[in-house]
């Protein structure tokens, strides 16, 4: 056996410094490994020297790799081929857009953390507008009670839980509390920063659909996206405008929604609170057992199924507990739990949405953000009575945004806060809610997002409690004995 380090990230001035110095820099590409791992289904050469080939004949490894991708369609080995970007400046509204791309993965400056400066973007469609006085004095507004609220509930927070603060090291948490909180206040517009990695088959996915966006501030991301990307790895990205497919679809399906007769039935299985269980995989129990037993043994899953629903209760339990028997806080159910699912609909705030929205293995899609839908009030704000001014401040929100939107309808947005709701669809498997659940509705998860998980396992449980019998957060998480 070989296994051989092909290469690792490294950071880009490193890179520089090595050009200036080297000779032959153009094999400072990621090229040349998609090329070599293109090779190995059709040549018999160990892979090790074929990169070897690959490194001293770049221009013919480029030449190879626009065949193999965008003649014979293999866009898979693009894969091999990954960025590290630093994204700085962005918008919290655009930085919904960027993670929509879930084969990426994203560090992102976290609101809950970081004590707020007052720094926002400006779209350029309110610009164009005419509409810049309305959109500073309504952020500047939003920011100045941002202040207050944190040192407020900082007071508030470290006077209730004097007893926590004992322990001189709670201090970074209970301060926490105040930010994460009072951030309910500050607007979409704020800026962000983030750290994202990925490969160049999702990179050019991004580029096309920044091109497509209806936003300009997105657009303006993908060309400077490009500036950065497009000349180390050319024979990789080529398909970086928009397409009729991206920019009209869904605007075909608005108009679509909008003449849709919705006079029948509301078919619901149960809501709890802001979360509707829409849809549950029939019998769910039953399958995940029967796709268990068929996974260990030689019958037929018809087979497996037929003996599932068999069982008794007590019978079910046993299967499941002797695939969870070893399972500790950190494991993830065994992969057949992911053939049973759960469709929700959550009314979230862009708090909630900020985290659920990370949980990549579900299918996420979402309608805008609608002042109609009210906003989330932190217990906090309301604990210390700044809930009135909190509310005046949201009053002068919903109009400026309603003044943005006779305009430019894409761009209103931005002026909303964090405490604006949206509803959001989500479907996940029983295996990813497991994921969800330890994550969200541990005590230490941030209340808003705990709450939403919380009614998300419950409505789950109320259809399948057989196979959902130990999702929970890591610290009420009890492993089987």
């Amino acid at each position: 056996m070989k296994v051989i380090l092909a290469g690792h990230n490294v950071d880009y001035e490193v890179i520089r410094e090595c050009r200036a110095s080297l000779e032959g820099e153009e094999r400072l590409t990621p090229e040349t490994l998609c090329a070599a791992y293109a090779r190995i289904s059709r040549n018999p050469l160990p892979v090790d020297e074929l990169r070897s080939a690959a490194r001293s004949e770049v221009e013919k490894a480029r030449r190879s790799n626009q065949t193999i991708v965008f003649g014979m369609g293999h866009s898979s080995i693009a894969e091999h081929a990954v960025f590290n970007i630093d994204i700085l400046g962005v918008s919290r509204l655009i930085v919904e857009e960027i993670e929509k791309f879930r084969l990426c993965s994203y560090t992102e400056k976290s609101q809950r953390y970081i004590r707020l400066e007052d720094d926002f973007v400006i779209p350029q469609e309110v610009r164009d507008a005419g509409l810049e006085g309305l959109f500073v004095e309504t952020v500047k507004e939003q920011n100045a009670l941002y202040h207050k609220l944190y040192a407020a509930l900082k007071e508030h927070l470290f006077e209730k839980h004097r007893e926590m603060l004992a322990d001189p090291s709670n201090r970074s948490t209970v301060d926490g509390w105040a930010k994460e909180d009072a951030r309910y206040i500050v607007s979409m517009a704020t800026h962000a920063q983030l750290g994202m990695t990925l490969n160049a088959r999702n990179l050019e996915l991004m580029l096309r659909r920044s091109a497509a966006h209806p936003l300009k501030e997105m657009n303006e991301y993908g060309k400077r996206l490009y500036e950065a990307t497009g000349d180390i790895a050319p024979s990789l990205v080529r398909y970086t405008e928009a397409t009729p497919f991206d920019q009209e679809t869904k605007e075909d399906l608005r108009e679509l929604a909008a003449g849709t007769d919705t006079s029948g039935q509301n078919p619901v299985i149960a809501q709890e609170g802001n979360v509707t269980l829409v849809d549950a995989t029939p019998d769910g129990d039953e399958v995940i057992i029967a796709s268990l037993l068929h996974s260990f043994s030689d019958l037929t899953l018809g087979a497996c199924r037929a003996a599932a629903l068999a069982m008794s209760r007590e019978e079910k339990e046993g299967v499941i507990r002797t695939a969870c028997r070893r399972m500790q806080a950190y494991d993830p159910p065994v992969r057949e739990f992911e053939y049973a699912g759960l469709l929700f609909e959550a009314v979230v705030s862009a708090s909630c949405f900020a985290q659920l929205k990370r949980h990549r293995m579900a299918t996420i899609t979402t309608q805008g953000y609608n002042p109609s839908l009210g906003v989330t009030i932190p217990p906090s704000i309301r604990e210390i009575g700044m809930d009135k001014p909190f509310m005046e401040v949201i009053s002068r929100t919903d109009a400026a945004y309603r003044r943005i939107r006779e305009v430019s309808p894409p761009a209103a947005p931005y002026i909303l806060t964090n405490s604006h709701r949206k509803r959001v669809a989500l479907r996940v498997n029983i295996r990813e809610l497991y994921h969800i659940s330890r994550l969200r509705e541990d005590l230490h998860a941030q209340w808003d997002i705990r709450e939403t998980a919380e009614r998300m396992v419950r409505l789950g449980k109320g259809v399948m409690p057989v196979v959902l019998m130990l999702a929970a957060g890591k610290d009420t998480f009890t492993p089987l004995s």
